[in-house]
């Protein structure tokens, strides 16, 4: 069974069919929040090459979580390679990629505050 969505009348925005509206036709369906709006730029993986543990490797992350392993091993003072070693040794039967964002995850979540 094929699940069809509803759309509006063709033509009825002013623009192609998925054509993104450009500049200040986006806006944020929040614009008083503090958080920024989506970048679906930030959503594309891109693989990435690295020497851990002696050896060449290659991961895949999306930018969101590039960023954020560049920001955590700059706070530790250390380098990404030597950061995604500790990783590395600790993921188990986990992917590479996965143990990454996962690990990236519980580090936002342990510095969230808490609701009392």
């Amino acid at each position: 069974m094929r699940k069809v969505i509803a759309r509006g009348k063709a033509g009825s925005s002013g623009r192609e069919p998925g054509v993104r509206p450009s500049g200040d036709a986006v806006q944020s369906a929040d614009a008083g929040s503090e958080r920024a709006a989506f970048d679906p730029a930030l959503a594309l993986p891109k693989k990435r090459s690295l020497a851990i543990a002696g050896h060449r490797t290659s991961i895949t992350l999306e930018d969101a979580f590039w960023r954020e392993l560049k920001a955590s091993a700059e706070e530790q003072e250390r380098t990404v390679a030597a950061l995604v070693a500790e990783i590395d040794a600790a993921r188990g039967p986990a992917g590479l990629s996965a143990a990454i964002r996962v690990w990236l995850l519980e580090r936002s979540n342990e510095r969230a505050p808490r609701p009392e």
